[in-house]
Formats: C-alpha cells, sequence, structure tokens
C-alpha cells in the first residue's frame, strides 16, 4: 500500500484499527462486484479501498452499517415442538437399526397354510420375546 494513501486516510478516520475494518469491508465490497468510485489504476482492492477513503469519494456511514451487519450474526431459531419431541429418548430402537438375528429367524419359522396371519405374528413375538429376556 502507498504510504501517502495511508495518510490521507488517517486524516479522515484518526483511529488506524477502525480504518482498517472500513478499508477490509469496502475491499470485500468491491470483490463483491459493488461499483468503484475512482479508476483502479492496475490496484487491488485495498488499496482502492483505502484511496476511495481518502477522495471521500464513498460514504462513511454507509460503509460502517455495511461493517456492523456483517459482524452480526443472527440468533439460532428455537427449535419446533417436533423437534423437542425427537430429542427425547424412547423406549423405540433410535438409531434405526433392527436386529438382523431376529429378522432371519422371522423369515425361517415355518408358516403353516391354516395359520391366520395375525397367529404367525402372535407365534413370532412369543419366540423372540423369549429370548431377549
Amino acid at each position: 500500500m502507498a504510504r501517502v494513501t495511508v495518510e490521507d486516510c488517517v486524516q479522515k478516520i484518526p483511529n488506524r484499527f477502525e480504518l482498517v475494518l472500513l478499508a477490509a469491508q469496502r475491499a470485500r465490497n468491491l470483490s463483491r462486484g459493488e461499483e468503484l468510485t475512482v479508476d483502479r489504476d492496475n490496484d487491488k482492492n485495498p488499496v482502492v479501498a483505502l484511496r476511495e477513503i481518502a477522495d471521500e469519494t464513498i460514504g462513511l456511514d454507509r460503509l460502517e452499517a455495511d461493517l456492523m451487519k456483517s459482524l452480526s450474526r443472527a440468533p439460532e431459531p428455537e427449535p419446533a415442538d417436533e423437534e423437542v419431541l425427537d430429542l427425547i429418548p424412547t423406549d423405540q430402537n433410535i438409531f434405526g437399526l433392527q436386529d438382523i438375528a431376529a429378522e432371519e429367524e422371522a423369515q425361517t419359522l415355518p408358516v403353516e397354510a391354516d395359520e391366520a396371519p395375525e397367529d404367525l405374528e402372535a407365534a413370532i413375538e412369543a419366540e423372540l420375546g423369549g429370548r431377549r429376556r
């Protein structure tokens, strides 16, 4: 950066920390595509930002507002009731994993032609319930 540019900027913004913050914000705005208010002269965005501040071609109030907006963080939203209920542990299998051995055994149980589906489910539940205890 040219020393003359920085010295000119310090006359406009005496606090060097504030100068750096504002120039950095302006450089970010330039890289996002905002219009230049001075000729680029093959300079990079930070130098152009300092030149704009020194020449007073940009509004410092607007630049400060942009800086505050970029530094502010939005609070995280509160979870909805459904999300809260999802976080409460239950007796159900919360990981979505299934007992593969129980599935294989249920598939290999002999099915008699005269048994109703309800009887078959009760027999499977009785068989599996006895082994889990």
